[in-house]
């Protein structure tokens, strides 16, 4: 999952037939939870932690991740793919292209004055993805580093110099944002540091999207206090090094449809497959990825007939920018119509968790939210703006909604949910299997429930 500020909303007033229980279609004529109760039954922890301990095997094996264009990446392709055709799919892999950067060498910061220090990668800071190369020595700017809104306005540029390095706070916009102002404003390189919120101290792997042609790092909460302090007080000069290639990008997104049904336009089911580049993302996204894996493979044991089309999607390159699902809503001859609607799951089993539903179609927002509850979990409305795979969906005009337990924002005991949200320590160790659990029978429960079961 890309990074976000976690935000509390009201239900909207949309509607959709996909999850309404008025909709013939979906309407099986089975009695109420018995189809789902059995599927939600079927999916346990022991099931998931196959999956999920499978993809950390796979990204130990490949340099400790599973990220889009790597390896460990077409690995993971290959086992969930594999896993499905067992359970009697057939699945489709549906390639995308799309432009990616990768690291040459270790990117390089120091402070050449006052008081030169050398800072360590990646403790103290790393390069944001799509960065762009180069060797930059020059003096820092801190543009209203004390602001939660730090460079999210051009004119925060206003006064800044050209050719001096761009000092932000994150917060209050996507990191794209800030650097794309900074650029335009004449900056040599940019330097993002992180805000001090709980789960906010250290740096953060996060995307630009697109290649820029500067250097772009994350720094340090604490680091980048302590240089916007001096660069108020007097001239600091910097340097920064980074050294990147911008590469053409093939891989692949790995589609499944429920045998049975044919008539109508499918639900559609997803999580992004990939990881960071810098760990093998476990929670962050094998959680969904297993939850998804599960529910199908459990459902052909069952044998699930639903009378509505239901179809799984493990996307590519979430978090590089969302090109998979990208990709496949661009591959629709008319998205509202071939698609009825789409939960998403990125992140269901963060180590201190929190129950949210994704805020969007009222119907699908209050089918979740009475799943999680009946797990007997209280429910929290959470506006992702925009940053998983059901933002392709959405921007199309398809109802959307999903499931999440929390990145690095603070949980309500001011700890983070998860720690270790874009770092390598997200591993199997990292999952609280008890949530997982519970929000995978949740969407069992919310899909095949009142959606589209029937009793075989």
């Amino acid at each position: 999952m890309r990074a976000f500020l976690v935000v509390a909303v009201a239900a909207s007033a949309l509607t959709t037939g996909c999850f309404s229980g008025n909709d013939s279609e979906s309407s099986t004529g089975a009695a109420p939870g018995g189809s789902a109760a059995r599927l939600a039954q079927a999916v346990t922890a022991e099931g998931l932690h196959t999956h999920l301990a499978a993809l950390q095997h796979i990204a130990d094996e490949n340099g400790g991740t599973r990220a889009s264009g790597t390896p460990g990446y077409d690995a993971s392709v290959e086992y969930v793919a594999e896993q499905l055709r067992r359970a009697g799919y057939t699945p489709h892999l549906q390639r995308v292209r799309y432009t990616d950067s990768h690291e040459l060498a270790p990117p390089e910061l120091a402070r050449v004055s006052p008081d030169p220090l050398t800072y360590s990668y990646p403790d103290d800071f790393v390069s944001l993805r799509y960065s762009g190369s180069g060797e930059v020595e020059a003096p820092l700017e801190a543009i209203d580093a004390y602001s939660e809104t730090s460079g999210c306005d051009s004119s925060d540029f206003d006064d800044f110099d050209t050719g001096a390095i761009a000092l932000i706070r994150r917060g209050g916009c996507f990191f794209a944002e800030k650097v794309r102002n900074a650029i335009l404003a004449g900056a040599a390189a940019v330097i993002v540091f992180n805000d001090g919120s709980p789960g906010h101290e250290g740096p953060i792997e996060a995307t630009l999207v697109h290649p820029v042609e500067v250097p772009a790092l994350s720094l340090a909460n604490e680091l980048g206090e302590a240089l916007a302090q001096q660069a108020d007080a007097g001239t600091v000069r910097m340097r920064v090094h980074t050294n990147l290639e911008v590469t053409q990008t093939e891989t692949a997104n790995v589609l499944a449809d429920l045998p049975g049904a044919t008539k109508g336009a499918p639900l559609l089911l997803g999580a992004h497959l990939d990881s960071i580049e810098s760990g093998p993302g476990i929670n962050d996204n094998g959680s969904g990825v297993a939850t998804l894996l599960e529910l199908a493979v459990q459902a052909r044991k069952l044998d699930f007939r639903p009378q509505r089309p239901v179809r799984f999607a493990f996307w590519a390159a979430e978090e590089a920018g969302e090109f998979g699902s990208r990709e496949y809503v661009k591959s629709l001859e008319n998205p509202i119509d071939d698609i009825a609607s789409v939960v998403n799951l990125d992140m269901v089993g963060s180590p201190n968790p929190e129950p949210f539903v994704y805020e969007g179609d009222r119907a699908m927002q209050e089918a979740l939210s009475d799943a999680v509850r009946a797990e007997g979990l209280d429910p929290v409305t959470v506006d992702l703006e925009g940053r998983s795979d059901h933002a392709p969906f959405q921007e199309a005009g398809i109802p959307t909604g999903g499931l999440f337990t929390g990145a690095d924002e603070p949980a309500p005991d001011g700890q983070p949910h998860d720690s270790c949200y874009h770092r390598a320590c997200d591993t199997v160790g990292n999952v609280d299997f008890e949530i997982l659990e519970k929000m995978a029978d949740a969407l069992a429960s919310a899909v095949f429930g009142s959606l589209t079961a029937s009793d075989s």
